[in-house]
């Protein structure tokens, strides 16, 4: 489906009146002088200075040798400074491998060593995991003054710079890891003109403008925190206020101190209500207009409970790394009261599918495919992969699996990796966790299936709030009055915290890995 002709001009509009590289952004906005940004612990800094700071790394690089085609990586958490980073990376024609330094040593060295990176540049003043990465590469520190200091690894002279599209919007400006929900890591390669339509269109649906301050503590090492949050923000004119990781605590403090525009994980809203339900205070954000969730799937509970301590529509979204990330999102003057991701993007066609990639009816469920200027590039040294996940069309294939009612709204019925077959019937991870997440005392639960002989079935893991008091058998009644017996958890495991990424999502592989266990493993 496409959307309106109206529409559909729009986006066009928007993406011909923004430069050819996301490095050239700030320059949008630097003839004001007191026009801020980036807003990091107390400090402003403005899109001049910005694009000062940028101009100034750019030279530093290039005296090290870094050319277009090269990669460079950053293994960072949110500051201003990787903000400028990025900003000069690009400028030479280079392209960004964002890694969060959260990852395990294992972890950085692979991606590392696939990307072939030039130089790594490393955060270090926000974030002590990125100063071990940097000790353990014995990279050598550069103080930024105000920007605070990072360290910057010796160049790897056998690093071979990737060829240089014509167009500057066709080079890639990124490179991002991502797992799924596999593990394995696989690059994609987002072009600029990937990167401006998110920014572009995703801003503009969201009504951003100048006077606007966004919450920035998604992570920009991931494709959400870094098109969506980062990029979108700076492309509108508007102040990212950057928070180096989350917490409830500190996202309290943002809410109350002026953000107008929260956008986040739906973990991120439930342990923010639950920390102010423990500490007996209400939810406090006077200028605050706009609230959105995306990452992964938003229960119809936890839209409620977000709403009514608000008083503002929960927005929801859908997207993946491989697009960009977002395909569809609720617009702004269409609150919607479901869970509904909403209508695909302007400019973008997408179908649901049968196992033969034929469409389904309107209102079936189907593998979701995607096409438009949010597909990627590819995955990086990986061109059979591409092939099977992008047709010779440009369809992409996300591995989803929605539903499509007649107004347009896209509902995300759940994963086909995910999916369980159970006794032949297919249950989808999501319907169950939305059961679950209803619970008064769950703040999220994440269900994954478990091979039995002949079989497959459903278990469930379950992080409570705190003193909460529920059993796994309560759980489990609790899960039988809404669930068909076939949909119902086999097992319950509770956890004290679900293990996530940096961004929230929960990483469903190793929860796979401690299903297989016994549950006093887990």
């Amino acid at each position: 489906m496409t959307m309106a002709a109206g529409e559909f001009e729009d986006w066009r509009r928007i993406l011909a009146g923004l430069p050819a590289r996301i490095s050239d952004v700030p320059g949008l906005w630097a003839g004001d002088a007191m026009q801020v940004a980036l807003h990091e612990d107390g400090r402003d800094f403005t899109y001049a200075e910005l694009a000062v700071q940028r101009d100034a790394l750019a030279i530093a690089l290039r005296g090290v040798g870094v050319r277009a085609g090269d990669r460079v990586m950053l293994v960072s958490e949110n500051c201003a400074a990787v903000v400028a980073l990025l900003m000069a990376v690009m400028s030479l024609d280079a392209w960004v491998v964002n890694v969060n330094a959260r990852l395990s040593a294992r972890e950085i060295d692979g991606i590392r060593a696939h990307s072939g990176a030039r130089v790594v540049l490393y955060t270090t003043h926000v974030s002590q995991e990125a100063l071990a990465h940097a000790e353990r590469h014995e990279a050598a520190p550069l103080d930024l003054a105000q920007w605070g200091s990072i360290h910057v690894s010796a160049v790897d002279v056998n690093a071979v710079p990737e060829p240089v599209a014509p167009d500057a919007r066709e080079r890639v400006a990124a490179l991002i890891y991502t797992s799924g929900t596999t593990g394995d890591p696989k690059g994609v390669m987002l072009t600029h003109n990937n990167l401006f339509y998110i920014a572009g269109v995703s801003g503009k649906l969201r009504g951003l403008q100048v006077a606007d301050r966004v919450y920035g503590v998604l992570p920009i090492s991931h494709v959400y925190g870094l098109a969506s949050v980062c990029l979108g923000s700076l492309v509108a004119g508007a102040c990212l206020h950057l928070q180096s990781r989350y917490t409830p605590q500190a996202m309290e403090v943002a809410l109350s101190n002026g953000v107008t525009v929260m956008q986040g994980v739906p973990a991120m809203y439930a342990k923010l209500l639950e920390h102010l339900k423990t500490n007996g205070r209400r939810f406090t954000a006077p200028r605050l207009r706009f609230v959105y969730a995306g990452g992964s799937p938003l229960d119809s509970a936890l839209k409620r409970d977000v709403e009514a301590a608000s008083g503002l529509t929960l927005h929801n979204g859908y997207g993946l790394t491989e697009s960009s990330p977002t395909i569809t999102q609720t617009r702004h003057e269409e609150p919607r009261a479901d869970c509904s991701v909403g209508r695909v993007l302007p400019g973008l066609d997408i179908r649901m599918v049968d196992a033969q990639g034929r469409d389904v009816p309107t209102g079936e469920p189907g593998e979701l495919w995607v096409r438009g200027p949010n597909v990627m590039r590819g995955y990086y040294k990986n061109p059979a992969l591409t092939a099977a996940t992008i047709d010779a069309d440009g369809w992409l294939n996300t591995g989803d699996v929605a539903r499509q009612d007649a107004d347009g709204a896209v509902f995300i019925v759940g994963r086909t990796k995910e999916l369980i077959i159970r006794s032949g019937f297919n249950v989808y991870p999501v319907e169950v966790e939305a059961v679950l997440n209803a619970h008064p005392e769950v703040t999220q639960s994440a269900v994954v299936g478990r091979a039995v002989e002949g079989n497959e079935e459903v278990v469930a893991f379950v992080e409570l709030i705190p003193g909460a008091r529920a059993t796994p058998q309560a759980l489990l009644d609790f899960a039988s009055q809404s669930l068909a017996a076939y949909k119902r958890p086999a097992e319950v495991i509770v956890m004290p915290a679900l293990p996530a990424a940096a961004n929230g999502k929960v990483l469903k592989h190793q929860l796979k890995e401690l299903a297989r266990r016994p549950a006093q493993a887990a």
